[in-house]
């Protein structure tokens, strides 16, 4: 597995394993109507890409092809983390994990996590600080505000 930057000719392709991701993945945790709010197959690719250059931003390369990718801002709050659906709990996240956490000068990392999310980031020392009811087109979906203290 390679880890490498973002690049703006990824957009299309990440917002696609975005997509696959949520519906795939995601599904044994949230409903029909919940993954479409979520991820309705329409990205904004300009907004996308904007902030990709924005925060420190990496994809995850295995089998020539993008497996997943991640990014963070610089004030530590990590964004994004999808693998893709034919590449989970094989060491991805992870890997992405770690470089993002590696790239933050902040004392803390915050990150608004799925129900699906939520174990692997406590496995990785974060610590739920609240469940959250967010609202997206209408539809409430459950998340966890989750954080870990950067050593």
């Amino acid at each position: 597995m390679i880890i490498r930057s973002y690049e703006p000719s990824d957009c299309e392709y990440l917002a696609e394993l975005f997509y696959q991701t949520v519906h795939t993945v995601n599904a044994k945790d949230y409903t029909d109507e919940q993954l479409d709010a979520w991820a309705d197959g329409s990205v904004d690719f300009k907004q996308w890409n904007r902030t990709f250059q924005e925060h420190f931003s990496v994809v995850a390369v295995m089998d020539d092809g993008i497996v997943g990718f991640g990014d963070i801002d610089t004030k530590g709050y990590l964004d994004r983390l999808y693998v893709h659906k034919d590449y989970q709990s094989r060491g991805v996240a992870t890997a992405i994990c770690r470089e993002l956490e590696k790239a933050v000068e902040a004392d803390k990392i915050t990150v608004h996590a799925s129900i699906t999310a939520k174990p692997f980031f406590l496995s990785r020392g974060y610590k739920v600080v609240k469940e959250q009811q967010v609202c997206r087109k209408g539809i409430f979906l459950t998340n966890f505000l989750m954080e870990k203290d950067v050593l």
